[in-house]
């Protein structure tokens, strides 16, 4: 083909005493521009509309965009690689694509000041936090890390937790971590009740589970039926 190609290309044309190749480099080179530096990417588009968190989902991945356009309608432009939000014909914020579902793009210039505080947590942070408590805890808070929720609300039902410490203390905070584990429960409203109900000076909750329904004497079980 390359063979065959050059021979086409170096040959004369009927009317012309000029052949393609020469044609090409007296007339068309000197106009011809360089390559983008970037491969050409489909783009996609979608109508979001901007969260009070200041960020707007795209695939189950959040981008952040200034907060003075809380609640307004925006355009997201999307490639394989970048995000850009529009409003009107304004680009107002641009990302690298996240790939990972529920993650967050955040620049900490679009938030408002109370918003900046919450964009410095991370699961690191409340790791190393919690195991300076106690191993229990830091169990604990893996968990809560772990459930698929509102990263936001995650976080902050971490920090609620792990500032028991230094309102109730670290015996009472690892016993009520004890025992919203023996129920499976992870959340800061149960550990925050287990105290404030005194639960925590109890004596350990019964291990047993039972996955149906509570025994009493009006359960006959499988026996009576056979």
């Amino acid at each position: 083909m390359r063979e065959r190609l050059d021979a086409h290309n170096n040959q004369r044309f009927q009317k012309e005493p000029i052949s393609r190749r020469e044609k090409y480099l007296k007339a068309e080179k000197s106009l011809l521009k360089s390559l983008p530096q970037e491969r050409y990417e489909i783009k996609q588009y979608k109508t979001a509309k901007v969260m009070k968190n200041c960020h707007v989902q795209l695939n189950k991945c959040y981008y952040s965009v200034p907060y003075r356009y809380i609640g307004k309608k925006v355009k997201v432009m999307y490639t394989t690689r970048h995000v850009s939000v529009f409003h009107g014909s304004d680009r107002i914020a641009f990302h690298e694509r996240k790939r990972r579902a529920f993650s967050y793009s955040t620049q900490g210039d679009h938030l408002p000041s109370t918003h900046q505080f919450v964009s410095q947590w991370s699961p690191e942070k409340f790791l190393k936090w919690a195991e300076r408590i106690d191993p229990q805890v830091k169990s604990y808070i893996e968990q809560i890390l772990g459930q698929k929720s509102y990263p936001e609300q995650t976080y902050r039902s971490c920090v609620g937790i792990l500032s028991l410490e230094k309102k109730v203390g670290r015996e009472r905070l690892v016993k009520a971590i004890e025992r919203a584990s023996s129920y499976n429960a992870y959340n800061y409203k149960v550990i925050k009740n287990i105290i404030a109900g005194g639960l925590d000076k109890l004596a350990e909750p019964n291990t047993v589970k039972q996955v149906s329904l509570p025994f009493h004497e009006n359960i006959r079980g499988k026996d009576h039926y056979q």
